[in-house]
């Protein structure tokens, strides 16, 4: 399989665990800045493409010019049969690029917790890092795999799969998230100090779950 592309949004929100699962089993990639140079326009020559989160939300006026690239980035993956694992805004972004609607979370979650998941091999329960204010629906031709209070936590389209939540996420980075994001959270009535507790308990199980789901994901593709 060809290499695959990292596309990383924010100097905040590294691949980190991702990338770690990728270097373990000698798999081959790029990370795209896509706040600097943009996301390429043309998926071929690519094996794969990993999406991951960002502050942005697809669709919403007023976005950098990269958004709008990345998620007709990803409409041309589809279509080229390029696996898309969209991690967070990258699982919006690729919901997006299929047709469906991102709206407002109801509730906005940020925290560490399982979800009720239909393909436990695929998906485990978690606990994973949710940490949206905004929130994806399934879209069209696409099996919806899991969720969580908000609606759909992942969904496959092919060998593609659009997750609502950060697998790839360490408690560091959760921290730091939720210490910049402090004003944000204490007005929906979350306390970024028990986000860090839950990383403490729940850190170690969700990176466990995290390279069961990044496996699975890697078997889909005929290459496990």
């Amino acid at each position: 399989m060809e290499p695959g592309l990292i596309l990383q949004h924010e100097e905040s929100g590294p691949p980190a665990l991702f990338a770690d699962w990728c270097h373990g089993r000698d798999i081959p990639f790029e990370v795209c800045r896509t706040w600097e140079d943009g996301p390429p326009a043309d998926p071929s020559g690519w094996g794969w493409i990993c999406a991951l989160g960002s502050e942005e939300t697809p669709g919403t006026p007023g976005s950098p010019p990269w958004v709008a690239a990345e998620v007709e980035l990803l409409r041309r993956a589809l279509d080229a049969a390029v696996p898309v694992l969209g991690l967070c805004f990258g699982g919006q972004a690729l919901a997006a690029a299929a047709g469906a609607r991102i709206a407002p979370a109801d509730p906005p979650e940020v925290g560490w917790f399982e979800i009720e998941t239909d393909r436990p091999d695929l998906i485990p329960p978690g606990p994973w890092l949710h940490f949206h204010y905004d929130q994806l629906s399934a879209p069209a031709g696409a099996t919806e795999l899991a969720r969580s209070a908000a609606g759909p936590a992942a969904f496959a389209l092919g060998p593609s799969l659009g997750l609502q939540f950060h697998p790839e996420s360490t408690p560091a980075i959760a921290d730091a998230w939720a210490a910049s994001d402090e004003q944000r959270l204490l007005a929906l009535g979350i306390s970024p100090s028990a986000v860090a507790a839950q990383g403490r308990e729940r850190g170690g199980a969700a990176a466990a779950a995290a390279g069961t789901l990044f496996d699975a994901w890697w078997g889909r593709l005929g290459a496990g």
